[in-house]
C-alpha cells in the first residue's frame, strides 16, 4: 500500500456548518487532511472588520474535533499560498465556486479538486438570517 495522500483545504470555518463537515468529508475520504485556517487577522482582510464571529482559537478547536480533519495550520496572509508551499500537499480541494486555474497552489501540488457548495449552506447567510430575527 502506498503513502497516504496529503489533501489540503483552507478557510474562514467562521460559523461551522453541514457544508463545512460535507467538504471535510470529502477531503478525508482521499487521504490525511489538512486544513489551513485564516487568521482572525486575515479573516477581517477578507470579509470584513465585523468579522470573524468566533475568534481563531475557537475555530482552530472545533476544527481539530472533527473527526475528518488531521491538522489544522493557521495562516496570516490573505492566501495561503506560504503555507501550500510548506504542506506539500498532494491535492488541493476548493469550492466550486473557483476556477481551477484560479486556485492558489495550483503550481505545487498534482491536482486540483472542486468540492460543489451544498445549497443553503452559508457563513455568510447565516449571519444574515440571525440578524434579521
Amino acid at each position: 500500500m502506498g503513502k497516504k495522500k496529503v489533501v489540503f483545504t483552507n478557510g474562514c470555518f467562521d460559523i461551522l456548518h453541514r457544508g463545512h463537515i460535507e467538504l471535510l468529508k470529502f477531503c478525508k475520504g482521499m487521504g490525511k487532511v489538512v486544513v489551513g485556517l485564516n487568521s482572525d487577522t486575515s479573516v477581517a482582510m477578507l470579509k470584513g472588520s465585523n468579522r470573524p464571529v468566533f475568534a481563531e482559537c475557537d475555530r482552530k478547536f472545533m476544527l481539530e474535533s472533527c473527526r475528518y480533519v488531521d491538522e489544522v495550520r493557521v495562516f496570516e496572509e490573505e492566501t495561503p499560498y506560504n503555507l501550500i508551499k510548506e504542506v506539500k500537499p498532494d491535492i488541493i480541494v476548493k469550492g466550486g465556486d473557483y476556477e481551477l486555474g484560479d486556485v492558489v497552489g495550483n503550481d505545487i501540488c498534482e491536482s486540483i479538486i472542486l468540492f460543489n457548495y451544498l445549497d443553503g449552506y452559508s457563513t455568510t447567510q447565516i449571519i444574515k438570517n440571525l440578524s434579521n430575527r
